[in-house]
This record gives structure tokens, sequence and C-alpha cells, in this order.
């Protein structure tokens, strides 16, 4: 329930404040309309609700459900591997997204074709998860230490196919490259943003359905055998949930660091490990961490835009780094 305050609140501020600030009635104001009278509201007749939502709106949108997907993706692959160093682009899915965005980008076609970046980077994504997931499996099972080792290589591979392109490339070729790299949500066509939200929110609620399997998983996999738990299949479910999930964040997003690494770390140390608990409120608390990281992006320096994985990055180091010097939360299994 303090989350769920947390993000509205956050989400109206990101609202009211930008390089054009709008009064927190008259942002109410416009959204009720909005609401209530949809159909005869024309945007173009106020300039704020144009800069409301056709601005602000999809980008708090994209931030909630870009911000709770990788959140969950992180909360499932820690359960699942046991490590609490991993998170939802070790196993190579943002390697991968990145190459084939770098392809795009470099051929020319992004600039003929806006929508190529996020179709081009969820391929990559894709075709990364089918590789890892591949080269890691082995008479029908897919051994832990396997996939994550696989997973670090593809990585690795990635970035030198990366470091490449970005060396070949132009300078205007670089920017874009560098930008998307380092993860932004300026994204607004909601033709986009509609499909790539229900589906994030809809691969979080399935994630929510294998608490139980997670919380046995945490135990060990042969205690959750003893349990009743089918472990080979609720692995490889898993691990392909969690890699769409990540596949498609990144994907419209970027790849926007640190989310899917220090929530859940945080929000396990302060509730606990039991999954039932941990996984929504770890989903809500990213989408906090990443709505409150875009508006700092867009207003620290403004009218100049930051990247928004710069933000996260920032800021989950210097609170990752309190609570380990502190020392008042401890970070339990």
């Amino acid at each position: 329930m303090i989350l769920g305050v947390l993000l509205i609140g956050v989400s109206l501020l990101s609202l009211t404040m930008g390089a054009v600030h709008i009064p927190l009635k008259e942002t109410l104001s416009l959204l009720v309309k909005r609401i209530l009278f949809w159909r005869n509201y024309p945007l173009e007749n106020i300039p704020a609700s144009i800069i409301l939502f056709k601005i602000r709106l999809p980008r708090i949108i994209l931030g909630i459900v870009v911000g709770a997907a990788l959140s969950s993706a992180g909360v499932i692959l820690q359960g699942m591997f046991r490590n609490p160093l991993v998170e939802p682009y070790t196993l190579g899915v943002s390697g991968g997204a990145a190459v084939a965005v770098c392809i795009a980008i470099i051929s020319g076609l992004s600039k003929k074709f806006p929508q190529i970046i996020p179709l081009s980077g969820f391929s990559g994504a894709v075709g990364a998860i089918i590789l890892v997931y591949f080269i890691a499996s082995s008479g029908g099972r897919l051994a832990i230490p396997s996939l994550l080792l696989t997973g670090v290589i593809v990585s690795f591979f990635s970035s030198s196919l990366i470091m490449l392109l970005m060396s070949i490339s132009g300078l205007e070729e670089l920017h874009g490259i560098t930008f998307w790299i380092m993860g932004n949500l300026q994204e607004t066509n909601l033709l986009l943003i509609l499909p790539a939200s229900l589906i994030l929110l809809g691969g979080v609620f399935i994630c929510f359905l294998f608490t139980r399997d997670l919380n046995a998983l945490s135990l060990g996999e042969e205690e959750a055998q003893h349990l009743g738990i089918e472990t080979e299949r609720v692995k490889k479910i898993l691990f392909i949930l969690a890699s769409l999930l990540a596949g498609v964040a990144v994907s419209v997003s970027g790849i926007i660091g640190f989310v899917g690494l220090m929530t859940p770390h945080f929000i396990r140390g302060t509730i606990g490990p039991d999954h039932r608990i941990l996984l929504p409120a770890s989903a809500l608390a990213g989408s906090i961490l990443l709505v409150g990281a875009d508006l700092g992006a867009r207003t620290l320096l403004s009218p100049q835009e930051l990247p928004v994985g710069v933000i996260t990055g920032i800021i989950g180091g210097i609170i990752f780094i309190y609570i380990i010097r502190r020392r008042k939360i401890e970070f339990r299994w």
C-alpha cells in the first residue's frame, strides 16, 4: 500500500514538473476532463494537454511497466539462480538487443523506418535467448551453472561486437548508439507503448503465479523436488519468462541498468525473501525508481535531457553502497 501511494505521488509529480511547469490543480483537472469527456476533448485546444497526454503521460506509462518488468525479472533470476549478482541483463538479453540496434542504426534503416529500432532490439533479444537456451541445455535439462556461464559469455561476445560496430560507425550513428545504450524513455508512440505495456504487465502477472515455486527453488533444487516441484519445467518457464520481460523492456527503452539488480536487493533486505510479497513489492519499487529517475533526467539539466540509465546507475550505486556500509539491512534468502 505504501509503495502504491508512492508510485501515484511520483507519477503526479512527474506530470507537473519539466521544462514547462503545470500546476497540480490544472493537471488533475485536465486528467479528469480527459477521462470523463475523452471523445469530445480535443488536445490541440490547450497546450498543457499536449504536454501532458502526448509527452509526459506516455513516458510515465513506459516507466511504470519497464520498471516493474525489470525488477520482476531480477527477482525471478536471483531466486532461480540463488545468486545476488544476477540481473536481467546477465544472460545476454541486452547484448543481443544492442547488437541488433547497432546494425539497424549503422545501416541507415532507423532513419527511414524509426520503428525498426524497437523491433530490432526485440529480435536481437529473442535471438540471444534462443542461443543461450540451446547452448546451456543438455539432455532436456537446464543446468543453472551452465546457463549462467553461457549468458555471461554471450554478454561478453555481444559487447565485443558492439565495440566493433561503434568503431566503424559515423559520428551521428555513434551518438545514436550511445544514447540508446544508456537507456531512455523518449518513446511517445502509443501504438508501440500500449502493446508493449500489455505484454509486460501480462508477463509480470504470470510471474506472480510462480511465487511458491520460487520460494521452493530458493531452498535448492533437491529440496524443491522433495516439495513436489517439477524443477526442470519450472526453470525453463522462469528463464524464458524473465528473458522475454527483459527483452521487451530493452526493445522499447534501451539498456537501463541497476533497476533489476538493486531493487530486488533493497526490497528483499527490507521485507524478507518470501516471493509472494517480494515480487509485487519489487515491481512497484522498480516502477517508482524508474519514473523518479526519468523525472530527474528531464529536470536536472533542463531543457537538456540526460539518459535515464545514467540516473538509475548513480542512484542505485549510492543506495547500494550506503546499505552495505551501514549494514542496517541484512540480505536474506
